[in-house]
C-alpha cells in the first residue's frame, strides 16, 4: 500500500497540476511535495521494520537500498518544491509543476520496481520528464542544452537497453523462459549459473548506458550544459538525485555480474571510470568560469568517489558510497538552490562579476560557503566522512595505488573549488546586487539541510548505520 501510494502522490499531483490556476497551483504543488517526502519517510519506515515491500505481485519492490533512494529523491523533491515558485510566472504553473512532480515520479518507479525492464522505461522517462525543464527558460542557450541532453542521454539509455537484452538472453539461454524473468530477484537466484562472457559483455553496456546517466566521463558532456541552464529547482533535483539513479541501476546489476563472472570484473571497470571522472572534473574546476557549471562538474568528480566507493568493495566501500550518496544530495540540492538566489541578486551566472557574496548577502553567502565548505569534503560535514569511508576501504581492501592516485586528484578538485568559493565570497562587487530575500521560508528548508549534513559528519542518527549495513550486503554479497 505505500509503495502504491509513494507513486501515485507525485503522479496525480501531476495531472491535477495541469488545469490548477496560480494560486490554486501553488498550494497544490507545496501538498503534493509534502505528501510525496511523507509517503518517502513512511516507505522507510516500513522497510526498516520489514525488510522488504512489495506490491502489484511483486512488480514495485522495496528493500533498504530502494528505501534509501526514494527517501533522498523525496527529501530533495521537497527542497527544490520549496524553491520552485521563485521562478514560475502566474501564467506558467500549468508547464512547470507537472513536469517537476512528473519527473520526481519517474526516479521514484525506477528505484522502487522490481522488474528491470520497467526500470530502463523510468529512466528514460526521467529524460523526457525533465528535458522540456532544462529548456524552460526558452533561450537559445537553454535550448541547445535540452538538446544535447536528450540525444546524449537517449543513445545512453539505447546501450543500457542492449545490456538488457543481453543479461535477459542469457538468463532465458541458460534456464528457458523462467517466470519473470527480467526481475530483480529472478536474476539474483540464477545468477551463478549464467554464462560468465555475456554477463560480462551485458555489464559493459549497462555501464557505459546508465553512467550517462549518472555523469560519468567520459559519457558526461551533457551535465554541465543541462545542469547550468535548467532553472535551479530542477538543477537541484538532476545533480541531487537524478544521477544517482543512474549509480542505482549500475549498483542493483552488479551483484549479478558478480555472481555470474566473479568480482574483479565490475570493480575494475567502475574503479576506471571513477578515477576518469574525478580526473575530468578536477580539471574543469580549474577552468570553469560560471559558478554553475562548476557545481556541475563537481557532480562528476562525486559521482566519480561514489564508483570508487563501490569498485573498492567491501562493507566499509559500498555503506561509504551509499552515505556520499546522501550527503551529496543534501549538498548539491542546496548549493544549486542558492546558486540561483546569487544569479537573480547579481543577473550573472560568471564567477568572476560576483564578488562579495559574504558582505552584500549575508544569509545567501553564509550558507552558499557553508555547502561550499561541505562539498569540499571538510569537517563536521558528512561528505568528509563518507569520503574518509570510501577511501579508507581502497587501502583496506587490496587497491592502495588506486586509492592514493584518486586522493591526490580529490586535492586538486578542492584547490579548484577553494579557488572560486574565495573569489566570490570576498572582494567589492561591480555592481550592487539586489536584497536577498528575507523570512523563515527562503532560509529554513537550506538550514535543515546543512543541520542534516552536520548530523551525519559528527553523529549518526539512530538506525543510520544498520540502514546501511543492510544496503551494503544488498550490493556485495
Amino acid at each position: 500500500m505505500i509503495l502504491v501510494l509513494l507513486l501515485a502522490i507525485p503522479l496525480a499531483g501531476a495531472l491535477a497540476l495541469l488545469r490548477a490556476p496560480g494560486r490554486a497551483a501553488r498550494a497544490l504543488h507545496g501538498a503534493t511535495a509534502a505528501l510525496t517526502l511523507a509517503a518517502a519517510a513512511a516507505l522507510a519506515v516500513a522497510v526498516a521494520r520489514a525488510g522488504v515491500l512489495t506490491a502489484l505481485g511483486g512488480f514495485l519492490r522495496a528493500d533498504a537500498l530502494s528505501a534509501w533512494m526514494a527517501a533522498l529523491i523525496g527529501l530533495v523533491g521537497a527542497l527544490a518544491a520549496v524553491e520552485a515558485p521563485r521562478y514560475v510566472a502566474p501564467g506558467a504553473t500549468g508547464r512547470f509543476y507537472p513536469l517537476l512532480h512528473l519527473f520526481v515520479f519517474t526516479m521514484l518507479l525506477a528505484v522502487t520496481t522490481d522488474d528491470v525492464g520497467f526500470m530502463w522505461v523510468a529512466v528514460e522517462g526521467t529524460t523526457l520528464a525533465s528535458v522540456f525543464l532544462v529548456n524552460f527558460e526558452r533561450t537559445r542557450a537553454s535550448l541547445e542544452a535540452a538538446y544535447k541532453y536528450l540525444l546524449i542521454c537517449s543513445v545512453g539509455i539505447a546501450m543500457a537497453f542492449l545490456g538488457t537484452v543481453l543479461v535477459y538472453f542469457a538468463d532465458v539461454q541458460q534456464f528457458g523462459h523462467a517466470e519473470h524473468a527480467l526481475r530483480w530477484t529472478t536474476l539474483l537466484r540464477l545468477a551463478p549459473g549464467l554464462p560468465p562472457r555475456v554477463v560480462e559483455l551485458a555489464f559493459v553496456f549497462l555501464v557505459v548506458g546508465y553512467g550517462t546517466k549518472a555523469g560519468l566521463a567520459p559519457m558526461h558532456t551533457w551535465l554541465p550544459d543541462a545542469h547550468s541552464e535548467a532553472p535551479a529547482p530542477v538543477s537541484a533535483l538532476m545533480s541531487g538525485v537524478l544521477l544517482s539513479v543512474g549509480v542505482y541501476a549500475v549498483l542493483r546489476f552488479k551483484p549479478v555480474v558478480d555472481a555470474a563472472a566473479g568480482p574483479g570484473f565490475a570493480a575494475r571497470i567502475l574503479l576506471a571510470l571513477g578515477l576518469l571522472s574525478m580526473a575530468v572534473a578536477a580539471a574543469f574546476l580549474w577552468t570553469s568560469s560560471s559558478y554553475k557549471r562548476l557545481l556541475a562538474y563537481s557532480s562528476v568528480e562525486h559521482v566519480g568517489i561514489v564508483c570508487l566507493g563501490v569498485g573498492f568493495g567491501g562493507p566499509w566501500g559500498v555503506a561509504g558510497a551509499l552515505l556520499h550518496i546522501g550527503n551529496h544530495a543534501l549538498a548539491k540540492s542546496v548549493l544549486f538552490l542558492l546558486a540561483g538566489r546569487v544569479r537573480a541578486a547579481y543577473g550573472t551566472a560568471d564567477i568572476a562579476a560576483v564578488r562579495g557574496l559574504l558582505a552584500r548577502m549575508p544569509r545567501t553567502g553564509a550558507a552558499f560557503l557553508a555547502g561550499m565548505l561541505a562539498l569540499m569534503g571538510l569537517p563536521p560535514f558528512g561528505l568528509f566522512t563518507s569520503e574518509v569511508m570510501i577511501f579508507g576501504a581502497g587501502f583496506r581492501e587490496g587497491w592502495g595505488a588506486v586509492a592514493a592516485v584518486g586522493l591526490a586528484v580529490l586535492v586538486a578538485a578542492f584547490a579548484g573549488l577553494l579557488r572560486a568559493t574565495q573569489a566570490m565570497c570576498y572582494g567589492v562587487p561591480e555592481r550592487e546586487p539586489a536584497p536577498e530575500a528575507a523570512g523563515w521560508p527562503a532560509t529554513l528548508p537550506v538550514g535543515v539541510a546543512l543541520a542534516l549534513l552536520v548530523l551525519t559528519g559528527l553523529a549518526w542518527p539512530p538506525g543510520l548505520a544498520a540502514a546501511l549495513d543492510r544496503i551494503a550486503a544488498i550490493v556485495v554479497r
